[in-house]
């Protein structure tokens, strides 16, 4: 499956496996690259620079022809380890950076002077185009079928407006869980494809394995949205937790968010409690089970090795 993404990655199939936070690791990113896929991590995965240097300069060493890998940036004001973050992926350097929820210009503009190629994450037509204008490699046009923070498009819709209205290749991401996934959205004319659920449930993966064996056990009707992570509509896995707590943020941060002085500081706060739950849920046993996953664990039916996870959705 040769495509316009594999010739801007030198990849041998067009999958890029996603950045997921607290999930994505350096093991799974070195197996994907042996694989002959591309592989990338959030860089707030890393709580200090001089970790994510390290994380690079592993993942450089490990790379392998056939396959790429990239960091996730998060490119607003939310993130404040953004900019020192940026600096570090360009001193290191790296095949490629997603940018996420912000402005892509200054990401764009530095890692192009050194190299490195940017995909821009988009979930409509009119940033679509403004990424195009900033210049940026490709656009990842994030569905509403994709694990975590969603679009509201389905596939086959922001695949079609994006391929009508811009000229920069579009990888898809969400939605897909196996080969046939895969070659339906590059029929409707993609360029590759952006895959993360299926790979939580990988030897390789960081977290715990009753995080992994519920990707296992649930399947795509059990995927709810919720908007107690972060304040902005995210999709989890339906637990016994998540039906207590509802999905709901609560009415005074609803009523909160209405004050727009007090908007920017209320999200914040969310989104810090929220990741905190997360990252408990992850990373040690707890009851309160919050899993974020998308609907394509329906095709997950065992914990494998990423290697086996690629074979499934190449073979």
């Amino acid at each position: 499956m040769q495509t316009k993404l594999t010739q801007l990655l030198n990849i041998n199939h067009p999958i890029i496996q996603a950045p997921m936070f607290l999930v994505s690791n350096t093991s799974m990113v070195t197996e994907a690259m042996k694989s002959g896929i591309a592989g990338c991590i959030p860089a707030l995965n890393y709580r200090t620079l001089s970790e994510l240097r390290d994380a690079i300069k592993e993942l450089k060493k490990a790379k392998v022809e056939g396959g790429s890998f990239g960091f996730n940036l998060i490119v607003n004001k939310s993130n404040v380890k953004y900019k020192e973050q940026l600096r570090v992926l360009c001193e290191e350097g790296c095949d490629f950076i997603i940018t996420s929820l912000g402005s892509p210009e200054e990401t764009i503009r530095e890692a192009h002077a050194v190299g490195i190629k940017v995909f821009c994450d988009v979930t409509d037509l009119h940033f679509a185009k403004k990424v195009e204008r900033l210049g940026a490699d490709a656009v990842i046009a994030v569905n509403n079928e994709a694990g975590g923070h969603r679009g509201n498009l389905s596939p086959k819709e922001i695949i079609s407006l994006l391929k009508e209205n811009v000229s920069i290749p579009i990888i898809s991401a969400g939605g897909v869980g196996c080969k046939a996934d895969i070659e339906e959205i590059l029929g409707y004319g993609a360029e590759g494809v952006s895959v993360g659920s299926p790979f939580i449930a990988s030897e390789e993966a960081g977290v715990t394995q009753e995080y992994k064996q519920a990707c296992v056990d649930y399947g795509s009707k059990d995927i709810v949205v919720t908007e107690r992570i972060s304040g902005t509509p995210c999709t989890v896995i339906n637990t016994p937790y998540v039906k207590k707590i509802g999905t709901k943020s609560p009415w005074l941060e609803r009523t909160l968010n209405k004050n727009r002085k007090l908007k920017k500081w209320v999200k914040m706060l969310r989104f810090y409690i929220g990741m905190k739950a997360t990252e408990k849920a992850a990373l040690k046993a707890t009851y309160k089970t919050v899993w974020v996953a998308g609907p394509s664990i329906e095709h997950t039916n065992a914990i494998l090795p990423v290697k086996d996870i690629v074979n499934k959705l190449v073979i």
